[in-house]
C-alpha cells in the first residue's frame, strides 16, 4: 500500500464520520492496520475494498472490539511512570499495604517492598469496607503520606479511586488508578476514566463474567484512554474454602481474547497469607504480566485486611521465583 493509497482511505474514512486507530503504522514490509472505533451501521467492507490498495476489511461484532485481539494483535504496552507493562516486559509487582494507617507505616513499606524488588507502590487511600465502622483510610492525608513513599523511594504509586468526585484531585497525584472489583459497574465512573490517559488498574468484579469484564475495559478504551491493566482477583462462589476462589483459568483465556496486560492480585483469593505464595507461582507461570500482593511489615498488627498480608520477606521469595521462570 502506498503513501498516497493510505491517505486515500483514511480521506474516506473521515467522510464517513468516524473515528479510527492506526494499530499498525506502514513499514517496508508490511502494510498498515486501521481500525474504526464507532458502529458502522450499514457500511459495508466492501464500502472500503473498493479502494486501492485496500487488501482486506473485516466488520467485528464484538462487544468488546476494541480490547479483542481481533481488533488490535500486538500487545498493548502500558507506561506506568518509568515502568513498562505488557508484551515481552518483565513480570512487574506492585506491593504495599492494603491501606495507608500512617506516615511512618507507608514510608518503612515503600522502602522495604523496594528493596525486596516491587516496581510500584500500592496503597489504599479511600477504601470501600462492607461495614459501616470500619476503617475506611485516610483519604488525603493518606495519599499525602502515599506521596512523600514515593518521593523517599522513586517508585510509582496506584491507588484506589471510588468516584467521579475524587477523580480529579488522584489522577493529577498518583500514576496508577485502580478501580476496585465493585466498581467494575460503575459506568459513569469508567467513562470519566475514558477522557483522560493516567493509566488505569481495572479489578475483575466479584461476580462478573469474562464478556463483562472486557466490555468494562472497551467502555474506557472506546472513551479514548488505551492504557488499561486488567486485574484479576478471585470471584464470589459456592466454594468458602478460598475468600473468593482464584480465577486463574481465566489467565490463558484472556491472552487469547485481549492485547491488554494482565495482572493477577493473590492476596484477595486466598484471604489467608499462607495460601498467598502458591496462588502468586500459579500465575505467575500462567503468563501473566504483573501481580498486585498486599505486603505489611507486621501483618497481623494490621487495620485491615492483615489475614491475607504478606511481609516484605516473602513477597521478595515470590519476585524471586518470577526471575527464575523469567530465565526459562
Amino acid at each position: 500500500t502506498t503513501k498516497k493509497e493510505f491517505d486515500r482511505v483514511i480521506q474516506e474514512i473521515t467522510n464517513f464520520g468516524f473515528k479510527y486507530d492506526i494499530l499498525q503504522d506502514q513499514g517496508e514490509k508490511k502494510n498498515p492496520v486501521v481500525g474504526i472505533r464507532d458502529e458502522c451501521g450499514d457500511t459495508t467492507p466492501g464500502d472500503f475494498t473498493k479502494f486501492d490498495g485496500v487488501i482486506n476489511a473485516q466488520k467485528l461484532s464484538i462487544p468488546y472490539k476494541h480490547v479483542s485481539r481481533e481488533y488490535k494483535l500486538k500487545d498493548t504496552i502500558v507506561q506506568v511512570g518509568n515502568i513498562n507493562i505488557g508484551g515481552e516486559n518483565n513480570i512487574i509487582f506492585m506491593a504495599g499495604p492494603c491501606a495507608v494507617e500512617s506516615r511512618e507505616q507507608i514510608l518503612r513499606i515503600a522502602q522495604e517492598v523496594k528493596d525486596q524488588g516491587a516496581t510500584i507502590l500500592r496503597g489504599g487511600c479511600w477504601k470501600p469496607r462492607t461495614a459501616a465502622r470500619c476503617f475506611e483510610g485516610l483519604k488525603e492525608k493518606g495519599l499525602d503520606y502515599l506521596i512523600e513513599a514515593k518521593e523517599l523511594t522513586g517508585l510509582p504509586i496506584v491507588t484506589e479511586v471510588m468516584s467521579v468526585e475524587t477523580l480529579a484531585y488522584i489522577s493529577e497525584r498518583v500514576d496508577l488508578l485502580q478501580v476496585g472489583a465493585r466498581n467494575m459497574h460503575n459506568f459513569t465512573l469508567l467513562d470519566e476514566l475514558g477522557k483522560q490517559h493516567k493509566p488505569v488498574l481495572l479489578k475483575r468484579g466479584l461476580s462478573a463474567t469474562i464478556e463483562e469484564f472486557l466490555c468494562a475495559a472497551d467502555r474506557i478504551v472506546y472513551g479514548g484512554n488505551p492504557n488499561v491493566l486488567l486485574c484479576l482477583r478471585g470471584v464470589r462462589t459456592f466454594d468458602n474454602s478460598q475468600r473468593y476462589p482464584a480465577d486463574l483459568y481465566a489467565i490463558p483465556d484472556l491472552i487469547q481474547k485481549t492485547h491488554l496486560p494482565i495482572i493477577f492480585d493473590p492476596s484477595h483469593p486466598a484471604g489467608r497469607r499462607s495460601l498467598v505464595p502458591s496462588l502468586a507461582k500459579m500465575a505467575i507461570a500462567g503468563g501473566v504480566n504483573g501481580l498486585i500482593i498486599e505486603s505489611h511489615y507486621e501483618p497481623q498488627e494490621a487495620k485491615c485486611d492483615g489475614a491475607q498480608m504478606i511481609t516484605p520477606e516473602v513477597l521478595g521469595k515470590i519476585i524471586n521465583y518470577a526471575k527464575q521462570v523469567e530465565h526459562l
